[in-house]
């Protein structure tokens, strides 16, 4: 995943806005920070991140000049957009964005978590499915 938040970085790192070598320098290990955090909760926690651009943009955006600002909010639009379809790609074929099995999100009566692979475009196994339903009912009846 961090091919894509330092492509953002590449293209984006010579924008900083100008000023001494050492703020500089600051604010581009900020940007960098700030591109690796958000792609590392849209890989792991792609169900709660809701808008991830936008997250982004809002915590960089004062590191660059107004006259940058559409070209940055474009720059993260695209590589988010490719970064999501890739972990969609991986969910799809049922491993996780660094290619191990991904998991169901249910616990046993015991306490650990359940080790099966669960259903295509779930969270949850066969035998845990009935979760995601109660889940879509709630939201259901809370709107």
């Amino acid at each position: 995943m961090y091919q894509f938040s330092r492509e953002i970085y590449r293209e984006l790192g010579r924008e900083v806005l100008p000023g001494p070598t050492a703020a500089v320098c600051e604010r581009r290990q900020r940007l960098l920070r700030h591109c690796e955090s958000t792609m590392e909760r849209l890989a792991t926690d792609r169900h709660y991140f809701a808008r991830p651009v936008k997250t982004l943009f809002a915590d960089i955006r004062a590191l660059f000049p107004m006259s940058s600002q559409l070209h940055v909010y474009r720059v993260i639009e695209q590589n988010v957009l490719l970064a999501t379809e890739y972990v969609d790609t991986q969910a799809r074929d049922g491993v996780s964005f660094d290619g191990s099995p991904l998991c169901c999100h249910a616990t046993t009566r015991k306490g650990t978590s359940c080790q099966r692979v669960p259903l295509p475009g779930s969270k949850y196994c066969p035998s845990h499915k009935h979760l995601d339903e109660e889940r879509s009912e709630l939201a259901a009846t809370a709107a």
